[in-house]
């Protein structure tokens, strides 16, 4: 049964248009009555319905601003227009919304039959064009995956593509920054791409999420292909502000080979790493890619996180992912450089009996794998350096008995409202004595000490469960939800919400 809503403002009207036919007979079902648009939109809500039956004046809101605002996320649903005879003319606006019919009062029982019955045929028509896309898209991935012979390939790009099997092809891989879309979705990104190269040099295909593959089908070979598409991907910036990364293949003239043509742009996808979104890099421009290794002075980096040293070692960290990455570098260095930084910090868990904290190694190597930029990387392994450094601080036992005091108070009750002045009234010392003792042997302020187990706590709650940010702050002792995003930002130099947003590593 196919769900139907009735918006009418009078209700003997309604109650008229629910018993006028036999609703089930044409195999549909009213789940809605609502007596303005705020009234339906809200229903919708808690339910969506096919089609919407609707009066044009009503109260608060009338039924062409609710058929606006349905518009918006749905172009699917179908709708039947009720007027007036004075208000025709205004419902005829409707036409241009993708109105199914409109319908003079009073209603005339046939005319409504005929109505719904081209409501459910055009909801049929939409079914089968979705799924023959579905199925075509499917067909397609197929062969561009590599899931036909040759033979199979031959028939599909005949019989399917209708594109010639020679010429001077490029294909390349653009990915779209999620975050630059705004109100645009990919079809509109899709849409105006197209719309520029409408001469046919250029055919789209949307793969999954932000990926789009493009295929430039020329008749003579292009001097600098890079260029081409580069050209592209400025105008999409300039008119949409929308940011992309695309890597470009290597001229090809069999479209035969373009399942092993797009496999080998797409391993090099990870060059987004090091380029950014905003670039555009083709296949032979990175064979030329230096590989020079970066060295690593292992021994300076352990002595800063043994000796708590966050903001040398968060130095250091910052000058081999930002500073020392040169843009034409290979994306192998990156990786390299990574990997050998989480080997060092693994170690450091190992010889301080920290293996059960925190991440683990492949935990790590896996969100180094699927990070998007050096940005990400860096941030998560000052996260790492931070936490490795307050667990030393909570394990190490060269303590005082009162620092230790302080520290397990810290640890068990971090959640309550606490600073030194009471901490040295109940162990009967100066305050300001007991702060000296504190900074000298823990290495930081009380304050810092403490903003760092509540910051390791959040941090742990935000990657491992599903709790709201602001209840996360009350849960570690914060009262003031922008005090935490300040200092949670300043121990792992990504707010709380952009940490979260990474967790999928």
């Amino acid at each position: 049964m196919r769900k139907v809503m009735l918006v009418e403002d009078e209700e003997f009207i309604l109650q008229g248009l629910e018993n006028i036919i036999e609703w089930e007979d044409l195999g549909l079902s009213i789940v809605h009555k609502a007596h303005n648009g705020v009234e339906a939109l809200e229903m919708l809500k808690e339910e969506s319905v096919e089609i919407i039956v609707t009066d044009v004046r009503m109260p608060l809101m009338d039924g062409l601003q609710l058929l606006e605002n349905v518009r918006r996320t749905n172009t699917d649903m179908r709708f039947v227009i009720l007027t007036g005879f004075s208000e025709f003319e205004y419902a005829r606006s409707a036409l241009r919304l993708d109105v199914e019919d409109y319908i003079l009062k009073p209603i005339n029982e046939q005319e409504l039959i005929k109505a719904l019955e081209n409501c459910i045929a055009r909801l049929k028509q939409l079914e089968e064009e979705k799924n023959f896309h579905i199925d075509q898209k499917v067909e397609f991935l197929k062969f561009l995956e590599g899931g036909m012979n040759d033979g199979e390939r031959h028939r599909y790009l005949e019989e399917k593509e209708r594109q010639p099997e020679e010429g001077f092809f490029y294909a390349a891989i653009m990915k779209i920054d999620m975050a630059t879309l705004g109100k645009n979705k990919i079809t509109d990104v899709i849409r105006f791409v197209f719309e520029k190269k409408m001469d046919g040099s250029l055919k789209l295909r949307h793969l999954w999420g932000g990926n789009i593959l493009l295929l430039a089908v020329r008749t003579q070979r292009l001097s600098a292909p890079g260029e081409w598409f580069a050209n592209l991907q400025n105008e999409m910036e300039i008119e949409m502000g929308v940011y992309s990364f695309l890597i470009v293949s290597d001229c090809f003239t069999d479209l035969k080979k373009l399942p092993e043509v797009y496999r080998n742009i797409e391993k090099l996808q990870k060059y987004l790493l090091i380029d950014g979104y905003g670039s555009c890099v083709d296949e032979v421009s990175l064979q030329n890619r230096t590989s020079t290794d970066v060295a690593i002075d292992k021994e300076k980096f352990s002595r800063m996180i043994l000796q708590k040293d966050v903001t040398g070692a968060s130095s250091y960290v910052e000058d081999l992912f930002v500073n020392n990455m040169k843009k034409d570098a290979s994306v192998d260095v990156l990786y390299q450089i990574a990997v050998r930084i989480a080997l060092i910090l693994q170690e450091i868990r190992a010889e301080y009996n920290l293996t059960g904290e925190g991440r683990q190694l492949s935990d790590i190597i896996e969100g180094i794998w699927q990070a998007e930029d050096i940005f990400s990387i860096k941030a998560m392994f000052l996260s790492e350096i931070t936490d490795i450094i307050s667990w030393l601080n909570m394990e190490n036992l060269q303590y005082t008995p009162v620092v230790r005091q302080i520290m397990a108070e810290v640890k068990n009750n971090y959640q309550n409202d606490m600073n030194l002045k009471t901490l040295a009234y109940k162990y009967h010392m100066n305050t300001s004595y007991l702060g000296q003792i504190f900074q000298k042997e823990v290495g930081c302020p009380f304050s810092q000490y403490l903003n760092n187990v509540r910051n390791s706590v959040a941090k742990k709650l935000i990657l491992t469960t599903n709790m709201r940010i602001n209840d996360i702050a009350k849960e570690t002792g914060y009262s003031d939800t922008s005090y935490f995003y300040r200092k949670f930002k300043q121990s792992y130099g990504v707010s709380p919400a952009a940490l979260r947003d990474m967790k999928n590593y």
